[in-house]
């Protein structure tokens, strides 16, 4: 009997091949014809705005999803992928920009359960351990994932796919939670993958990283294949093209006069509310009126443990720790916090920013209290006329007022979201992560209402992992590492080097260089002026 032939020699059939697959569903067809072939050890980008029909191939590929029509071929051979078991079976793996982890139990244990269970949990423990170290993605396999942050959590997920040595390794924006030297490296694992053989699908929607690291694209919009091209070979501007039929229109950032101060941290510490958070250590900060502050940082560095003292979340900061437009509101709760002008967007849509299965108009009332009439009663009408405007100004696509949060695309979601606090008219507006996983049409939409917000007066904190968001859009940086803040950067002298080092803690010796420097060029204009 002959030996099977190598799928990653010359002359071998395609990776994969979909032919004229679609999927329809009541209110929309989210795939209609699509064709799309993968070579092996190709890195294959995926790119399309939200809603484009992305995810909903991926999960065809993975066997989450049944196709209408058409046929899949993986390595030569036509298969019926019925399930994710089946498709882990012949070699695919998938990492979902959605996690599918389960909260109470460890990240071993989550791993394990995707495995071959013929490994012992011990044996996956040290699994776990190594491919981390590998490929540096800092993760504790015996926490429980309920108490990992969301860029913790996609960490799980992409080491529990490396583990399965995949033939097609699906990877749904894998970087939006790494330090840009952090994505250094881990393109360097998936082109030692691809030499290797492994075929990659990589869905992002950062333009400048499919052109580094892709070797073909898919492109769709509204369901359908319109382009296939070489990444290396086109411009941000040409797949921006390609993906929304026009470029995205060029932030104005105009240099603006910094106002009176709006929120002031001082001396602000506490101590991890469980095991696994992070402890804040003496963070000093302000935003003015008519500035966008941002910070920087990998994910799990006290991000949320700040947002939630900031929120109102965590009432446990000394009254002082936190002012809001010249009020101790330490010990305030989210809504007293809201009156002083203080409105927030959380990093999770679903669940903090949104009820999923409440419609647009009633999930106004999180954080919208006068739609209520005095008597208690919610003016029904008056709020879905409200919800509808919201839609109409932020260009949010969903099928009306009354449409679940959860119906629509992550993006879309995420632009009613920040629509519904900006329409608030803020005096301090906080957001984290403001455009994860959102196409470029939609978060150039959102930066440019965050930066028209600052123009207007208003003070502005944004959290970020996104780097090139948080140079387009902020006045001044800082950077969280371990729970301690960095002093702030303007924009001008930040670049992602410095930055990209900052994230690990390595400041101290860097600030204190900067201001060797600047004395020494004090020092010399005082000499040549005598």
């Amino acid at each position: 009997m002959s030996p099977p032939p190598n799928p990653s020699a010359p002359g071998a059939p395609p990776r994969l091949q979909l032919a004229g697959i679609t999927k329809r569903y009541p209110a929309v067809v989210a795939n209609s014809g699509v064709s799309l072939t993968v070579q092996p050890g190709e890195i294959h980008a995926v790119l399309g705005e939200n809603g484009a029909g992305k995810s909903t191939l991926m999960k065809i590929i993975y066997g989450s999803v049944k196709p209408d029509e058409g046929s899949v071929h993986f390595n030569g051979q036509a298969v019926q992928v019925r399930n994710p078991q089946e498709a882990r079976a012949l070699g695919i793996a998938m990492v979902f920009q959605h996690f599918s982890l389960f909260d109470t139990l460890t990240v071993a244990e989550n791993v394990w359960l995707g495995l071959d269970k013929s490994l012992t949990l011990a044996e996956v423990t040290s699994s776990i351990t190594a491919k981390a170290a590998e490929y540096g993605l800092d993760i504790d396999p015996l926490r429980p994932v309920h108490t990992l942050s969301v860029g913790e959590m996609q960490r799980v997920e992409i080491i529990r796919a490396l583990l399965t040595n995949p033939k097609l390794l699906i990877l749904d924006e894998p970087t939006s939670v790494l330090t840009p030297q952090a994505v250094e490296k881990l393109f360097v694992v998936l082109r030692k993958l691809a030499s290797e053989g492994c075929s990659i699908l990589y869905i992002s929607h950062k333009l400048h990283e499919i052109r580094a690291l892709c070797t073909a694209c898919t492109v769709l919009r509204g369901g359908k294949v319109t382009g296939v091209c070489n990444p290396a070979e086109e411009s941000n501007a040409s797949l921006s093209r390609l993906m929304i039929g026009a470029e995205p229109p060029a932030l104005e950032h105009r240099a603006v006069q910094a106002g009176a101060t709006v929120l002031r941290v001082q001396g602000l510490s506490l101590p991890r509310a469980d095991q696994f958070g992070v402890d804040l250590i003496d963070i000093d900060f302000e935003v003015k009126a008519g500035e966008v502050v941002g910070i920087a940082g990998v994910s799990g560095n006290g991000q949320k443990e700040l947002l939630y003292a900031l929120s109102g979340e965590d009432q446990r900061a000394e009254p002082a720790s936190v002012q809001v437009a010249g009020q101790s509101a330490g010990r305030l709760g989210p809504a007293q916090r809201r009156s002083l002008g203080l409105h927030f967007v959380p990093e999770e849509r679903l669940g903090r920013g949104a009820v999923p299965t409440m419609g647009l108009a009633h999930n106004l009332l999180l954080t919208r209290t006068n739609s209520l009439s005095g008597g208690g009663w919610i003016k029904v009408g008056a709020l879905q006329q409200h919800a509808q405007a919201l839609i109409d100004r932020f260009n949010v696509k969903a099928g009306g007022p009354n449409a679940p949060a959860k119906s629509l695309s992550g993006g879309n979601l995420q632009k009613f979201i920040v629509g519904r606090e900006i329409d608030a008219k803020p005096r301090l507006l906080i957001v984290s992560q403001p455009t994860w996983g959102v196409d470029v049409g939609a978060a150039a939409q959102i930066r440019g209402s965050i930066l028209a917000l600052r123009d207007a007066g208003c003070a502005v904190l944004v959290v970020s992992e996104e780097l090139d968001e948080l140079f387009e859009i902020c006045d001044r940086l800082h950077v969280v590492a371990k729970g301690h803040l960095s002093p702030s950067v303007p924009r001008a002298e930040a670049t992602v080097e410095r930055i990209g080092e900052w994230m690990s803690g390595l400041w101290h010796a860097d600030v204190q260089a900067h201001l060797a420097q600047a004395q020494q060029h004090t020092e010399a204009g005082e000499a040549h002026h005598a």
